[in-house]
């Protein structure tokens, strides 16, 4: 049997992780149905034109070659696309994405959360968050800011990479003064949070109905021989438990 690293932390994905995101979704889609119902249907189906071509944007720029930041070309790229200002564009993804949703967060938050990161409290483990969105004010609405000491995001300027890129993970570490081995990453997007993870040398832990868990059977991305299964937050404390023993 191989010997793991200790684990000295846990590193969380955010959206679709530490809250559920279809409900989410629903209750923004409804905000933007009200938008009709005010009489501005015109204004509601630009914005969602926006903002559906921002989202596309930036996963295509998981795998484009650039020299401008990202902070700026998510935004510039999308507007170009969408026929809009860059300005506008940015004040739609502001308003939709970052600050609509706040209100909506605590409901839609995983069971199990502030318990497990007790638990993981009184174990001596680190906790941070890496996400490819901002994730400080979305902590806060979540009740779990305080419970986070590392808390980035892939266009900071120290990382400048969405995910699956290994720069944000690589950062954790960096701050934290850990091997990667030592960190584990929970996600919940095997494509996108498992590879990355992966390609920084760190274990990953997914989030899914049907649990599965980067690391065995598919060698191109595996992260770890002996992979911890997680279904839900409630079952990742005895996980760990398990790993570390």
């Amino acid at each position: 049997m191989s010997e793991h690293p200790t684990l000295r932390a846990v590193l969380f994905d955010l959206d679709g992780t530490l809250y559920h995101q279809p409900p989410l979704r629903a209750l923004m889609v409804l905000e933007l149905a009200t938008l009709f119902l005010r009489g501005s249907p015109a204004a509601a189906q630009r914005t969602l034109r926006g903002l559906s071509v921002f989202r596309r944007v930036r996963e295509e720029l998981r795998r484009v070659e650039r020299d401008t930041p990202l902070e700026r070309l998510q935004y510039e790229a999308a507007a170009q696309r969408a026929g809009v200002p860059a300005t506008e564009l940015e004040a739609w993804a502001r308003e939709w994405i970052e600050e609509r949703p706040l209100k909506h967060l605590r409901r839609c938050r995983r069971r199990g959360l502030v318990e497990l990161l007790d638990g993981l409290r009184d174990r001596g483990l680190r906790t941070g968050v890496f996400s490819d969105h901002p994730v400080r004010s979305k902590l806060q609405a979540l009740g779990v800011a305080d419970a986070m000491e590392l808390q980035l995001c892939a266009t900071d300027n120290e990382i400048d990479a969405f995910k699956p890129d290994p720069r944000g993970f690589q950062r954790a570490c960096e701050l934290w003064g850990l091997e990667p081995a030592q960190v584990l990453y929970v996600g919940d997007r095997v494509e996108i949070d498992g590879v990355g993870a992966a390609r920084a040398g760190m274990p990953c832990a997914i989030l899914e109905r049907s649990p599965t868990l980067i690391g065995r059977g598919d060698a191109a991305i595996r992260a770890t021989d002996d992979p911890i299964r997680v279904s839900s937050l409630s079952e990742l404390l005895h996980g760990i438990d398990r790993r570390r023993a």
